[in-house]
């Protein structure tokens, strides 16, 4: 038996999540994308997973480069969300205009964002539409304060105390 791809669409909606950017660059070219499909896989050794479709230019970067960034978004950055999540043609530098730091590789990362991670690929595995990249964590850099954007049930969500 098969699920439809409608049907787990629908019943994810309702996993609560944090909000990613991935970030990768290979010979001039920079990209991004909205990834909520991110864990920390290892702490030691440092470890984390993302998950990127088959069909986008962050995955022939990642791919070719073998080194991606992770941006950790804050409450207050629907914004950039909404732009690297495929509003924008895939042909569409969405980092320009955007303020970027690097930490080892020299991965583009948005400065602003809760945690930014430097990352190398350690590993794939191809899985249906996907490619999970596991990725050793070279560097980290996190905000010493902020609360996290979170996407639940097609929509942004506040993150408040019980």
């Amino acid at each position: 038996m098969t699920v439809e791809s409608d049907l787990l669409r629908q019943a994810m909606r309702f996993w609560a999540t944090g909000v990613t950017i991935v970030t990768a660059a290979h010979a001039g070219i920079q990209h991004g994308m909205t990834v909520s499909s991110f864990t920390s896989i290892s702490i030691t050794p440092p470890q984390v997973l993302v998950s990127v479709a088959h069909n986008t230019r962050t995955h022939d970067l990642i791919k070719h480069s073998q080194h991606f960034g992770v941006t950790i978004l804050d409450e207050s950055q629907m914004e950039i969300s909404d732009r690297f999540a495929g509003r924008l043609s895939e042909d569409v530098d969405r980092l320009a205009g955007l303020e970027t730091i690097t930490l080892v590789s020299g991965t583009p990362l948005l400065k602003r964002g809760l945690v930014q991670f430097d990352c190398h690929v350690l590993t794939t595995v191809d899985s249906g539409s996907n490619t999970l990249f596991i990725g050793e964590v070279l560097a980290v850099q996190a905000a010493q304060q902020g609360t996290p954007l979170i996407y639940f049930n097609r929509g942004y969500k506040k993150l408040s105390d019980l």
